[in-house]
């Protein structure tokens, strides 16, 4: 059973060297592209201020790349600043940016699900009126976090480091495309994204899901993939063991 890792092509390739070494049959099939945003100026401008910020929460691992990819040099990341991110990969690339571990705020370990919602369970009890907050994302996506710090008195600026765009299929992706539609017994799709899936649904007009598998990292997703008529979804925690365990709960498709 080949594993389809759909994340955009940085961290689709660094999950499918993981997945590789565990023994698992995995290849890369990303459904997101991460372009540079429109104008890069807001992005410098941050940098400029960051010390005046009490909190830069970054969504995403792309987020983090793309915001440091115009870190100024010799620049070190503020002392009084709190970096926040919803979930262990952007926390790792957080500290492989040079984020201290002290100053990174992100779900427990043992959070239900790693998103906007437990990030917030762990920066809802510190004092939030008048502080400086900026939120590192894509062109778009959820405003929960943001109207829950404007809630709390804190001055919340959204700022696009990135933009997101459909995927561009080379040679080999559209052939691995064509291979899971023809088989999708011999396929398990990898979702942590309901907009990847929005896109593969773009990607493949008309095709049949009945037989196609699946896990997605949150509910949402899950939710998604069921609509798109996904056979059988699974959840899964966005943690490599987790997803590993996760996969292995499907059984082997049966030869012909």
């Amino acid at each position: 059973m080949k594993v389809l890792v759909t994340r955009p092509a940085a961290q689709a390739a660094e999950w499918v060297g993981r997945l590789r070494a565990a023994g698992l049959d995995a290849d890369a099939l990303p459904l997101i592209g991460i372009d540079a945003p429109a104008d890069a100026a807001p992005v410098d401008a941050a940098w400029a201020g960051l010390a005046g910020q009490r909190l830069v929460v970054f969504v995403s691992p792309n987020a983090v790349e793309r915001f440091f990819a115009r870190r100024p040099p010799g620049v070190d990341w503020p002392a009084a600043t709190l970096a926040g991110s919803p979930g262990p990969g952007t926390t790792r690339a957080l500290a492989a940016l040079g984020v201290p571990a002290a100053q990174t705020v992100a779900p427990r370990a043992d959070a239900a699900q790693f998103d906007s919602e437990s990030l917030w369970a762990e920066l809802s009890a510190r004092d939030w009126h008048g502080r400086r907050v900026t939120i590192v994302r894509g062109d778009g996506g959820r405003e929960w976090l943001a109207d829950t710090l404007r809630a709390a008195g804190a001055e919340v600026s959204l700022l696009s480091a990135y933009r997101r765009a459909p995927p561009v299929f080379d040679a080999a992706q559209r052939r691995r495309l064509a291979d899971a539609l023809a088989a999708p017994e011999a396929h398990l799709w990898f979702f942590s994204s309901s907009e990847a899936i929005d896109h593969l649904a773009r990607a493949a007009p008309g095709a049949a899901w009945r037989a196609a598998r699946a896990i997605g990292t949150h509910p949402r997703i899950v939710e998604r993939a069921q609509r798109l008529g996904v056979g059988e979804v699974r959840a899964c925690r966005p943690e490599f063991d987790a997803v590993v365990r996760c996969i292995q709960s499907f059984d082997a498709p049966t030869p012909p």
